[in-house]
């Protein structure tokens, strides 16, 4: 069994900052990349971000230069520094992460963010 369990999520005005966390643990075998996704009322959940096991990053245009992503391989985490945050930031934030053996993909349950004034 494999478990994700994010956190971080709440209220925040717009141009604020909140920073989501997510950890894996249980039967966590190799992990290739590890990512963030949003789903907003009525829209279907799309990409925020993606970091591979090496470091390296890709970005919605939406996001880029307000989001950072990052994950610690040792602790089978990832997180996501989000600023200069807008009310159309505003959906439920999942994590997941991509097994390096056959490719199967885990999800957290998400957490919400809500940018409003």
């Amino acid at each position: 069994q494999v478990q994700l369990v994010e956190s971080g999520g709440g209220s925040v005005q717009p141009g604020g900052s909140l920073r989501l966390s997510c950890v894996a643990s249980g039967s966590v075998l190799s992990i290739d990349t590890m990512g963030w996704y949003r789903q907003a009322p009525g829209k279907e959940r799309e990409l925020v971000a993606t970091i591979f096991s090496g470091g390296a990053a890709n970005y919605a245009d939406s996001v880029k230069g307000r989001f950072t992503i990052s994950r610690d391989n040792a602790q089978n985490t990832v997180s996501l520094q989000m600023n200069s945050l807008k009310p159309e930031d505003t959906a439920v934030y999942y994590c997941n992460y991509k097994q390096l053996i056959g490719g199967i993909l885990y999800w957290g349950r998400g957490t919400q963010v809500t940018v409003s004034s």
